[in-house]
């Protein structure tokens, strides 16, 4: 019997020789531009962090936090950056102001909707191209998150027309911020997400712009203002990202990044599809709500396209005036492809009245 134990003991000896060792548990503390419980965190950073752990059979971690409890809401790259926080999830809207390239990726007025874009990110180069721009700036990145299109605003007062955008004081950011501005003469005003309603409820703004139907619906932004106005022309779609130091990704074990990697694309792709679910149950509840919703004219919303594409093509070529043309670059790639998407994608059946 003891022989016996000793061949099994020496077995298990070799046995645990052979097999690898273990990699060590990775965890990342994420924060948010997001409050905690917001359509958001639950559907980006939440389902990442769910994913995450799926794929990786636990071995990676995702702790998410919600805005301003590791870093203020909109300093989300910066504490990265600092190394004050090892990873962040935010947007690249808020980097319009920094560097105006971003303002391809975060959507603007007469950009992409969600269907072509995501086609774009995944199929034609643009993920490639986002993460060579932030491999320059030190990071890695992964798209944690594409939504679908805009409410354009929730406002204290009617907007129709063009004139009606004179002098308000407009709650919003990136590119939206700059035409509101320059071309309408709106007052754009950026505050964190989690200041929005009090503002509006107080009418320290006349109007704001924030998410999704899905994602405004539990905000209660309906409640504090009486007019809801569509289409999402200011922001057709948008694209959120988790972001780490280079070093800190070098340092993940390989066969670990691949699997954090697919998580990130099955989020978006999911995120995508709840937030289209969600969208058209938050709008018929808007119907059947007190909220006077304003549809605008189709040669309105043509206007406010207009405005935004001749907005980011002069933006370009000023930056290629000054010797940085990686955005002209870019958007010309991009261009080419809502173009042949515009004039190829009638086949599709859309189900609209």
């Amino acid at each position: 019997m003891f022989d016996r134990l000793k061949a099994w003991g020496l077995a298990a000896t070799l046995l645990t020789a052979a097999m690898p060792a273990a990699a060590q548990d990775i965890t990342w503390q994420i924060p948010t531009s997001v409050p905690e419980g917001s359509p958001y965190f639950v559907n980006f950073v939440e389902r990442f962090a769910d994913n995450v752990d799926v794929l990786t059979q636990g071995r990676v971690k995702i702790e998410p936090f919600g805005a301003g409890i590791l870093v203020p809401a909109l300093q989300v790259y910066e504490g990265v950056s600092n190394g004050v926080i090892q990873a962040g999830h935010s947007t690249p809207s808020y980097l319009v102001n920094q560097d105006p390239i971003n303002a391809v990726f975060a959507g603007f007025p007469g950009g992409m909707g969600p269907e072509a874009y995501i086609t774009w990110i995944y199929e034609d180069g643009g993920k490639e191209a986002l993460y060579d721009l932030r491999a320059k700036e030190g990071f890695k990145s992964l798209i944690v998150g594409i939504g679908s299109s805009e409410i354009m605003a929730h406002s204290n007062v009617p907007v129709r027309t063009a004139e009606d955008l004179k002098g308000l004081k407009y709650r919003t950011s990136g590119p939206w911020a700059e035409v509101m501005s320059e071309y309408f003469g709106a007052v754009p005003t950026v505050v964190p997400p989690g200041e929005i309603y009090t503002l509006l409820q107080r009418k320290g703004v006349d109007l704001i712009e924030w998410g999704p139907p899905s994602g405004n619906l539990p905000e209660g932004f309906h409640e504090a203002a009486k007019y809801i106005i569509v289409p999402g022309v200011h922001q057709p779609t948008f694209l959120w990202e988790v972001v780490l130091k280079q070093e800190t990704w070098d340092a993940v074990d390989d066969d670990l990044k691949p699997l954090i990697e697919k998580a990130a694309d099955l989020t978006t792709m999911q995120a995508l599809l709840n937030f289209y679910s969600e969208d058209v149950k938050a709008l018929a509840t808007y119907q059947n709500g007190k909220n006077e919703i304003i549809t605008l004219d189709p040669e309105f919303v043509t206007e406010l396209s207009a405005a935004g594409k001749d907005w980011i093509t002069k933006k370009a070529a000023s930056e290629k005036e000054a010797g940085k043309p990686e955005m002209s670059a870019l958007l010309a790639d991009y261009m080419t492809f809502l173009d042949r998407w515009s004039a190829e994608s009638s086949y599709l059946i859309r189900n609209q009245n």
